[in-house]
């Protein structure tokens, strides 16, 4: 067998061939109500100096991987995030200009928040998903990775901790999911599938005047939908399609932390809708 290894006088060994250095970069998605967004930083270095790419940066000797994205992504934007999830590995020989480098990818979903650069970055920002710039390196298909991932995570687990307020309305959690997964959802089945999961539990708090004006134009709507092909007299026999929306004006809902637990280990989970 080759020898491989040398003994240095301090007693560590160094690898006599070529070996990649290692980075880590964090996809964080945040979501103000409407829409999805994605956390960027604006390169204040060469290579890529003054285009956005993710928080990210040389893991050092004495860390993991995770810890490694955490402190960047502190240090770059000064966001502290408890938990960050792995998605890829990024390998392609060419990636960086500077050296042979592979890259370990993490996502977390964050309440967007003020961010503000520090360390090699020159600025922190929010961007909504659908107007993201170019991207340095091959960020952009790691960001194409990242929401790929998130789209199939989010049958398998009840994502949501991360990017609501702690109290929140039915209305916004579907936001929520129909800005994730690009897809619009019927109300009354989305509302029924949600709950069906034993995860969301009722509070007692008025809504706001926007969303006090969606049940209202809903309620509205459908009386008159249903006035228009059957008459007032069968509004009455439609009783529990209608009321529905008023009996849930004022509800706002959290999120059952065991529960919630439980289901993210349940292998046979999945929420379709």
């Amino acid at each position: 067998m080759r020898q491989i290894y040398t003994i240095m006088e301090q007693g560590k060994y160094c690898y006599k061939y070529p070996h990649p250095a290692v980075t880590t970069d964090c996809v964080v998605f945040g979501f103000d109500g409407k829409r999805l967004n994605i956390l960027l930083i604006e390169r204040g270095g060469e290579p890529f100096k003054g285009c956005w790419a993710f928080p990210g940066g040389f893991m050092n000797i004495n860390e993991t991987a995770e810890q490694g994205a955490m402190r960047e992504l502190c240090e770059e934007t000064g966001l502290n995030l408890e938990y960050l999830k792995q998605f890829g590995t990024f390998t392609a020989v060419n990636r960086d200009p500077r050296e042979r480098v592979i890259t370990i990818a993490f996502y977390a979903l964050a309440r967007k928040s003020d961010v503000q650069g520090g360390d090699d970055a020159a600025k922190a920002q929010w961007f909504p998903i659908e107007d993201v710039p170019p991207l340095a390196f091959d960020h952009d298909y790691i960001l194409r990775k990242a929401t790929e991932q998130l789209k199939k995570d989010i049958h398998f687990e009840p994502i949501g901790f991360g990017l609501l307020d702690e109290q929140f309305t039915m209305p916004e959690l579907q936001r929520l999911y129909e800005s994730i997964l690009g897809v619009h959802f019927d109300r009354r089945n989305f509302y029924k599938k949600m709950m069906q999961t034993g995860i969301l539990e009722e509070s007692e708090e008025e809504m706001d005047e926007s969303e006090s004006r969606y049940f209202g134009e809903r309620k509205e709507m459908c009386s008159m939908s249903i006035d228009a092909l059957f008459g007032s007299a069968a509004r009455e026999s439609q009783h529990h399609y209608s009321e529905e929306p008023r009996r849930r004006k004022g509800t706002k809902f959290s999120f059952n932390k065991e529960r919630y637990e439980r289901l993210k280990e349940d292998k046979n989970f999945r929420l379709e809708f």
